[in-house]
């Protein structure tokens, strides 16, 4: 039986989501982010439980087909932005469109109506926050994590970057940096 959790955007979160279902007594096939398939069919009195137990982590089980859809939209952004190791080679709408089923036009359309911003902006502000992280850890550097998240130069990297956050990478590097020294002379 497949059941889909709203705010189930980590790894931390399976690990919650796995712990309730072994409360329970439950065996998880796949728990995936916003999404778990249990062995069992699950009676109304379960279902309840389940709910209560998510809702403790500050997850939430979901009915609406509609808020399903949305939350695996949101699922897979996070998913290709903050947790796929090699780059991407087709563009984000034909990856969400194929993942999901659906034609791209129709999940752009219904987020946008639920979620009031585009999957575009959404996809933008996760992409820029991998990108604060990876310029955090220092691992990579720009032109690494263009490639990587898919940009087209370090260029529009940069531009993009600089419209979000009002930062360069590099000067976004340097605060680090120097809130790091800060932090090491104490």
């Amino acid at each position: 039986m497949k059941l889909f959790v709203k705010y189930m955007v980590s790894n931390r979160c399976k690990m919650v989501v796995k712990d309730a279902l072994k409360k329970m007594g439950l065996h998880y096939v796949i728990v995936n982010l916003g999404e778990i398939e249990v062995m069992e069919n699950i009676n109304t009195a379960q279902r309840e439980q389940l709910k209560t137990e998510l809702r403790k982590s500050g997850l939430e089980l979901m009915d609406d087909k509609k808020s399903i859809l949305i939350e695996k939209i949101k699922s897979a952004i996070v998913e290709m932005v903050h947790y796929t190791e090699t780059p991407l080679k087709v563009n984000f709408s034909d990856y969400i469109a194929g993942k999901l089923q659906h034609d791209y036009t129709y999940l752009s359309n219904l987020f946008s109506e639920v979620v009031g911003t585009t999957i575009e902006h959404f996809i933008i502000a996760h992409k820029i926050e991998r990108v604060k992280e990876l310029i955090v850890y220092g691992e990579l550097n720009l032109t690494e994590i263009s490639y990587l998240l898919n940009y087209s130069s370090v260029a529009h990297l940069s531009n993009q970057f600089k419209k979000v956050t009002g930062l360069t990478p590099s000067h976004f590097k340097n605060l680090k940096r120097k809130h790091l020294n800060t932090l090491d002379t104490l």
